[in-house]
């Protein structure tokens, strides 16, 4: 017994230096390492640690941070109460001439007065029948178009350079060859917001229906569905609250080129009302249609989003 206790105290500083070389050879390993993720420089200091970035105080300044309903009010009506009051300072205040820039209450009477005399209303009326004819005939083409470049490879690759090239084509040059092709009435001035609409709203749609994830098209076709039941079942459903939301900017487009339409032989319609109080400095009214037209343009733009709403509450 005596003799196998002699040998374990013996072998023990030997089991020592082992462990030693061992812990040793392991820190060396690890050195290497570092040096070797270092880039080669075992004599490079680590990098600094940083601090953390402490929260914002408000969530006003927080990236995608949600804030209360009354903010929301408050903000949405500074929006519009900061313009407003500085077109109350400079009108009032003389700094620029009341022919440049009429004051509010000038121009309500200006609006006021051609709401009496009813020719403010019919060249809404006009105008209005113009959009939704002219939009209405983009959007009719814009969506199956868009929907067949987005589901399908073969129509992405034949319709989209030809749309890519003539999007960047502006519809006022167009002017003149439809007045050649169309003539001096209607046609032409639906033509002009058709073009000015139907290439952005078809991209604008492709994209949407591209953005359809892929595994959703997979289990159906996992589970059975045939094309076109995926195309009726899954694709337009998940994408038409993308579409709408397309068709809810490029109505402000149809907007714009409304007036740039109504310059062709006009005698109705609010683009020919500002033309027209224009070649007389009538201020007072060009900015009083205008006001009207941003109404009309909010009220479309509320409504879409109402429509949005209601066909897709699962849409983020």
């Amino acid at each position: 017994m005596t003799g196998r206790t002699q040998r374990a105290t013996a072998a023990s500083p030997a089991d020592e230096r082992a462990a030693e070389e061992l812990e040793a050879e392991r820190r060396l390993a690890e050195r290497q390492e570092e040096s070797g993720r270092a880039g080669g420089r075992p004599d490079w200091s680590p990098l600094p640690r940083r601090a953390g970035l402490k929260p914002s105080a408000s969530p006003l300044f927080s990236l995608r941070t949600p804030i209360s309903g009354g903010a929301r009010w408050t903000l949405a009506v500074l929006s519009f109460a900061i313009p407003f009051l500085a077109w109350v300072a400079l009108s009032f205040s003389g700094a620029v001439d009341s022919t440049f820039l009429p004051s509010p209450a000038a121009v309500l009477k200006a609006g006021v007065d051609m709401a009496g005399t009813g020719e403010l209303f019919d060249d809404l009326w006009a105008t209005t029948q113009r959009v939704l004819e002219g939009f209405g005939l983009a959007v009719l083409v814009s969506v199956p178009l868009g929907v067949l470049m987005g589901a399908f490879t073969a129509g992405q690759a034949f319709f989209e350079p030809l749309i890519g090239l003539l999007r960047y084509l502006p519809a006022s040059a167009f002017i003149p060859l439809l007045i050649i092709w169309l003539g001096l009435g209607e046609p032409s001035k639906i033509a002009i917001l058709f073009i000015g609409t139907v290439f952005f709203n078809t991209l604008m749609t492709a994209d949407v229906v591209r953005a359809v994830p892929g595994s959703l098209i997979d289990v159906s076709y996992t589970l059975g569905a045939r094309r076109g039941e995926v195309l009726r079942k899954i694709v337009l459903p998940h994408s038409l609250p993308g579409m709408i939301d397309a068709i809810r900017v490029n109505a402000a487009a149809a907007w714009n080129f409304v007036v740039v339409a109504e310059l062709i032989n006009s005698s109705a319609g609010l683009g020919y009302r500002i033309v027209r109080a224009q070649r007389f400095l009538q201020t007072d009214k060009i900015f009083a249609v205008l006001v009207v037209i941003g109404i009309a343009g909010l009220v479309i733009d509320v409504l879409l989003r109402l429509l949005r709403t209601r066909v897709g509450k699962w849409a983020a």
